[in-house]
């Protein structure tokens, strides 16, 4: 049986202080440039005063070399701080062949992965569907809604993120094969299908747009929405979908400006619509 790593030069109370700093900072000060490198060295800080204590230049080196450029998806991407700790750790007890090189190599080829995976899952998959829950609890203004996607979404959020901080300090280097192999690429695809089928469920829930439009003649009555649903039910609101997910990914449209459009939109289409019956 696989024994648990014992701790050398770090303790419970600074692995729990760098993963808390990851987690509360791992977005400030971003750029272009770094992105979410100084969070990262942030995280490093007190892993570098615990195992290079009496060497302040050690603890600069250390938190230099964690301050160039670093992207990823942050809940998921605790696995890496975790890793990087370990081997941080086996360092300043002397392993020569983890050196600069060997870090910084580590960290460019988890990230990306791994950010692909936490996008699966995180935004796609995990908060459209706390997301619709709350919805349907808010359906007739109850409060419970927004309480329950805060307590759901920050418990599993922090519950998962420290527990891969802990994994990827115990396993090192070893846990790269278990979370970015094969299978852990399978599981991305599993989860973008679900997320996908997730969200189409929600826009077939939530979204409502129909035609108002009725055209009276002497013997008949058209209701152009009836025909419509006869054709292709909830075929307006998955068009509408549609052109919101193409404006704002294809064409960089912001959600206030095309909340302003769909406004626009909508006096335009009703005071359209009354023409129309006007003249039928």
């Amino acid at each position: 049986m696989e024994q648990k790593k014992s701790y050398q030069l770090l303790d419970k109370k600074t692995l729990n202080k760098s993963y808390i700093r990851w987690m509360m900072y791992n977005l400030v000060a971003t750029s272009f440039e770094f992105l979410e490198a100084f969070g990262f060295a942030l995280s490093m800080e007190p892993i570098a005063k615990k195992i290079y204590k009496d060497n302040p230049e050690a603890q600069k080196a250390m938190l230099k070399r964690h301050s160039v450029f670093y992207n990823t998806e942050p809940q998921i991407g605790s696995l890496i701080n975790g890793v990087v700790v370990g081997l941080e750790e086996q360092r300043a007890l002397g392993k020569e062949e983890i050196d600069d090189d060997f870090v910084n190599g580590l960290k460019v080829g988890l990230m990306g992965p791994l950010a692909g995976i936490g996008d699966s899952m995180i935004p796609g998959m995990l908060i459209p569907i706390l997301l619709s829950i709350g919805m349907g609890l808010s359906e007739k203004g109850s409060i419970l809604g927004p309480i329950f996607y805060i307590v759901a979404y920050n418990t599993i959020i922090m519950l998962g993120s420290r527990f891969l901080f802990f994994k990827g300090y115990e396993l090192g280097a070893e846990s790269v094969d278990t979370f970015v192999g094969e299978k852990a690429q399978q599981i991305t695809q599993a989860f973008s299908v679900l997320g996908m089928i997730v969200i189409g469920g929600i826009a077939a829930s939530y979204v409502n747009l129909k035609l108002p439009i009725v055209l009276k003649f002497s013997s008949a009555k058209i209701d152009i929405q009836q025909i419509l649903d006869g054709i292709f039910p909830n075929l307006l609101p998955l068009v509408l979908v549609l052109v919101s997910w193409y404006l704002m990914a294809k064409k960089g449209v912001s959600a206030l400006k095309l909340i302003g459009i769909y406004f626009i939109a909508a006096f335009g289409g009703v005071g359209i619509a009354y023409l129309i019956q006007m003249m039928f």
